[in-house]
């Protein structure tokens, strides 16, 4: 009985809070005990019928066993607080946590044989659609992306992974960081491929609700074509934040009006008018550099889109942080052949399927979003914005000019992978 009124209250949707919060409990021994659990088989598939379950890949055969799996649960478009209770009554673990496409939030968890540790965080949520009129126009390669189906979806990975619980229920209070961007920014589903928005929420992602709108290939004045904008506009309450990086594919635009200090800063105007009247605090932040050496230094490539930014953001009063610095004293710390860690570089047959070597100066590996993250960070702290005091307690200060070890990086694969490259360069 417990089964179908949570099946129903997700399909038909159930007035109140309770009926929005989901409990379900994956270790089935007598030592984790949560009120009001759905206790989890793995004959349990998410599909239109019970909407939630295990989904994508396989289910674990015995839960206990130590392998990554998908859950998925149906919901709306909104905030949710995540809890996963990690661990296994029958084994040592560690396990890695993300998120809809890949969004990284708990990091390596150890537990020892017995132990259970509770981890919370903030996961968004959104669809397509706007209104009973409008809705985002979304990129074919988009359609199968998991932010934007109709379910909220947890990722357990990891060395040795292992998760005993979770519990999702909605948020209405917390601030939500709206994220603005294009391929350097937007959640990557798919291996090898990776960008600082879905990194960010392994600082942030505890008290900040990460809303990433962001999309390969997309301008300044396409995002906001396409209704992305709208969209995040339609989810945003005052106290919010709107991140707004473009750049890269904004220097290409050759039509009649183009240009940094003529469309481009218009375009930003209007995210920055549009985020202020709903109370929101706008955030500019320039462009990444790309990986382009010349005589040891990073050659410009942006012409003067950067300065654009920084213009408008002085003329309107609006927070900037320096991103096109701070990657270039990163990717110059780590010089012309060490920089292409962070980069998608890898040769043919790194990755199942990959028929080519991947040669790419613009889009970011895994270990080189982390980094980028981490940039944004110092970058809040820098400006004192008051969203640097939601920073996670185990975040450590970083300088750009001292990256961490790509060795001692360990990222455990997702099992997607992509040959395709995204948009843009």
């Amino acid at each position: 009985m417990r089964r179908l009124l949570l099946s129903l209250c997700l399909v038909f949707g159930c007035a109140g809070m309770s009926a929005q919060s989901f409990r379900f409990v994956f270790d089935q021994s007598k030592r984790l005990a949560i009120a009001d659990a759905v206790a989890i088989q793995p004959s349990d598939r998410y599909s239109a019928d019970a909407a939630y379950g295990f989904d994508f890949i396989a289910s674990p055969q015995r839960l206990d066993r130590q392998v990554p799996f998908f859950f998925s649960v149906r919901v709306p478009d909104g905030n949710y607080r995540v809890r996963v209770t990690l661990g296994s009554t029958r084994h040592a673990a560690v396990t890695t946590v993300r998120a809809e496409s890949r969004r990284l939030f708990v990091e390596s968890a150890a537990t020892r044989k017995g132990e259970l540790r509770e981890y919370s965080f903030l996961v968004h949520k959104h669809s397509p659609r706007i209104d009973a009129t409008r809705q985002m126009r979304l990129k074919p390669r988009e359609l199968a992306k998991l932010n934007f189906d109709d379910r909220l979806t947890i990722e357990i990975n990891g060395d040795v992974p292992a998760c005993a619980a979770i519990t999702i229920e909605p948020d209405t209070v917390s601030p939500t960081m709206f994220l603005c961007g294009n391929s350097t920014v937007v959640d990557q589903d798919t291996e090898p491929w990776a960008s600082w928005g879905q990194m960010i929420t392994r600082w942030l992602g505890h008290d900040v609700a990460v809303a990433n709108f962001a999309e390969s290939g997309e301008t300044a004045s396409t995002f906001i074509a396409a209704n992305r904008l709208a969209k995040a506009l339609s989810m945003m309450k005052s106290g919010d934040y709107v991140f707004i990086e473009f750049g890269h594919n904004d220097q290409k635009q050759r039509f009649p009006g183009a240009g940094a200090y003529y469309n481009f800063a218009t375009a930003l105007k209007t995210f920055i008018d549009e985020a202020r009247l709903r109370g929101a605090t706008p955030v500019l932040v320039t462009p990444t550099q790309r990986r382009m050496f010349q005589q040891g230094r990073i050659r410009e490539t942006h012409a003067d889109y950067p300065e654009a930014m920084a213009w408008v953001a002085q003329r309107e009063a609006v927070p900037l942080i320096d991103l096109h610095q701070y990657t270039r004293i990163l990717f110059e710390a780590m010089g012309e052949e060490g920089s292409r860690r962070a980069f998608v570089h890898y040769p043919a047959g790194t990755y199942p399927g990959q028929a080519v070597e991947f040669k790419d100066n613009t889009h970011f590996n895994p270990y080189g979003a982390y980094e980028i993250a981490k940039c944004v960070v110092e970058g809040m702290r820098a400006i004192a914005l008051p969203l640097a005091g939601h920073i996670a307690p185990d975040y450590v200060s970083f300088d750009p000019a001292r990256p961490d070890d790509v060795d001692a990086f360990h990222w455990v694969d997702s099992p997607f992978f992509e040959a395709e490259k995204p948009d843009g360069n």
